[in-house]
């Protein structure tokens, strides 16, 4: 009856690869989202983004409302 002969190194080597894919694989999961997902939100971020771009006003060369509130030429 001789025992199994092991790599200790190794046997804690695997060990801790079980144990980091295990953790991994909870923080998928748990944190995860599916590629279509993540493809929805950056086009709803892109549509968004371009709806804002399409309402934006040129700049004028005067004064802005900002700057001057009350339209007072003298200030």
């Amino acid at each position: 009856m001789a025992a199994e002969i092991i790599n200790l190194r190794a046997a804690k080597k695997a060990r801790s690869k079980a144990e980091a894919r295990a953790q991994a694989d909870a923080n998928a999961t748990k944190f995860g989202r599916t590629k279509a997902e993540r493809t929805l939100d950056q086009s709803r971020a892109n549509k968004a983004r371009h709806s804002l771009d399409l309402h934006k006003r040129e700049p004028d060369d005067e004064k802005s409302d900002s700057e001057n509130p009350h339209g007072d030429p003298t200030k």
